[in-house]
């Protein structure tokens, strides 16, 4: 296999000056195919590379400076040649690279998942991957990003979320790499490891004063007020307290651990946890954990093996400069009960034009021409939205599963008014399984019902009074049928094989309901 070095050589004079970055973006397409298995490359080539660390020669302090490589923006190149450490270290064999999420809840969410596929590249290329959940800086919250200070949480939520996330770490490698299978990519070994570790596990076992004498002396305040995430509280109002001040070196702690004892060499995350990822970087460099290690920082050739790596993603805006994962202001979940099929693939179907080619390289594994082909006929008849639905069953399918996708694009069909005489009912029931359109209700009391009882009961309104005047007017519809008598009362043929019947009222106001059991409350 060529290494970056010898693919690089082949450049020669001929290397391509960072100010040139159409030109680039031509060379860079053939370097990727050559260095394929290189998931740095792959991140590059599809613009999810926001900066990576670069090491610079030791300073005073004994500890090499770690300098940014500032990508440019789209899909410009990353010389092999200016900027070799973190592209050859992925190069030289199967290394480790770990990812955090504090448990504010107990689902990630969109704005988690462009880090995820980082993560994912990696793994499908062999290399391990560790999924960090903060159960114990949860309890501290990262001031990065954040203009006020969080609400700490019970100790009975915080187990919660944690046990949440840690499941869907676990799930979403699961499918991931199934996902990564059908879209023709060779699983290298299987794919690497995969890891999901707590860091409350470490941080319980550490005093306050151990933590302060062991590892508080290595961090200097006049970095840590500089940090970006500090400065921006400090300049508020609401200022920043001790507690968020001191999360930076927390998180530096996890990559200490992390590195020492899971031999993980990179730390990625959004372009927001720079100043952290370095502190870690930073904190390796200083703490050694034997007196073996402390040697090694004389040896300049052994040094550079041990050295530490970050990596940033762009944090994601839409084209109208909105933040990316947000629907009508709430957070788009990665758990279906959370946020349902439907709503998780509409979502994606409503992307504009303007975004839609950029997504598909961030949230998909298809390749470049593909992307491209997608796009010619999106261009053809934009009005079909084609773009965003390849990029809503791209996605829908990658988080939740081949047949997420069908149940998904059933509920689209039903909830847009299309006919339901070839739909099953039970098909309809695990397409709105977790979804809060589907309301249950016992068959002998809906049999007694009247329609404007049934309305209310259902949720399809908030009053007797309002069902009436809404089933006068001709707006309310069973299975599409309007009906007028608020008197009706459901019969046999109304349920779809006995099981279910579709409610609306207006144009998209739908509730599914289901005949449950006569001993339900």
């Amino acid at each position: 296999m060529q290494t970056l070095a010898s693919i690089a050589s082949r450049w020669g004079k001929h290397a391509i000056p960072l100010r040139q970055p159409r030109v680039a973006i031509r060379l860079l397409s053939s370097v990727a195919a050559q260095a394929n298995t290189n998931p740095v490359l792959e991140l590059q080539q599809r613009g999810l590379v926001a900066a990576m660390t670069r090491q610079v020669p030791r300073g005073k302090s004994g500890a090499p400076f770690v300098l940014p490589y500032q990508a440019l923006k789209g899909d410009a190149s990353i010389c092999p040649e200016e900027h070799p450490e973190l592209l050859n270290h992925v190069e030289a064999g199967p290394t480790a690279i770990y990812c955090g999420v504090d448990p504010t809840a107990n689902s990630l969410h969109l704005g988690n998942l462009v880090t995820l596929l980082g993560l994912l590249h990696f793994h499908i290329k062999g290399h391990t991957t560790i999924g960090l959940v903060g159960g114990a800086t949860g309890t501290i919250g990262d001031p990065s990003g954040k203009s006020t200070e969080r609400q700490p949480l019970s100790t009975a939520t915080l187990a919660k979320n944690v046990a949440g996330i840690d499941a869907q770490f676990q799930r979403f490698f699961v499918r991931g790499r199934a996902y990564a299978e059908r879209r023709g990519y060779k699983v290298q070994g299987g794919g690497g490891n995969v890891k999901v570790v707590n860091n409350k596990t470490w941080f319980d076992k550490i005093s306050a004063l151990d933590f302060l004498g062991d590892i508080g002396r290595f961090a200097r305040v006049g970095t840590m007020i500089a940090r970006d995430s500090v400065k921006t509280r400090l300049e508020s109002p609401q200022g920043i307290s001790f507690t968020e001040f001191s999360y930076q070196l927390l998180q530096a702690y996890d990559f200490w651990h992390l590195y020492h004892e899971d031999s993980c060499r990179i730390q990625i995350g959004g372009s927001d946890q720079w100043g952290n990822i370095t502190a870690g970087i930073d904190l390796i460099h200083k703490k050694r954990k034997t007196d073996k290690e402390q040697l090694i920082i004389d040896n300049t050739a052994q040094e550079k093996a041990m050295h530490a790596y970050g990596l940033t993603i762009p944090l994601l805006t839409t084209a109208s400069g909105e933040k990316f994962g947000k629907s009508a202001g709430n957070a788009v979940w990665l758990d279906e009960t959370m946020t349902s099929l439907f709503d998780f693939y509409q979502f994606f179907v409503k992307t504009s034009d303007a975004d839609v080619g950029r997504y598909l390289h961030y949230f998909t594994l298809l390749n470049a021409d593909e992307i491209k082909d997608v796009m010619e006929k999106h261009s053809f008849e934009p009005e079909k939205r084609i773009a965003q639905h390849a990029l809503a069953k791209e996605t829908t399918e990658l988080v939740h599963g081949v047949e997420a996708v069908s149940k998904a694009l059933l509920a689209t069909r039903v909830l847009f008014g299309s006919s339901l005489d070839m739909i099953k009912g039970q098909e309809l029931i695990e397409a709105f399984e977790h979804d809060s359109r589907m309301v249950s209700l016992p068959r002998s009391q809906v049999a007694e019902m009247t329609l404007d009882r049934i309305a209310v009961e259902s949720g399809l309104c908030s009053s007797k009074s309002e069902a009436k005047k809404l089933i006068k007017s001709g707006g309310l519809y069973i299975n599409n049928v309007k009906v007028t008598d608020a008197g009706y009362k459901i019969s046999e043929q109304d349920w779809i094989d006995s099981t279910v019947c579709v409610l609306r009222s207006g144009k998209s106001n739908y509730k599914l309901l289901r005949a449950g059991s006569n001993e339900q409350p």
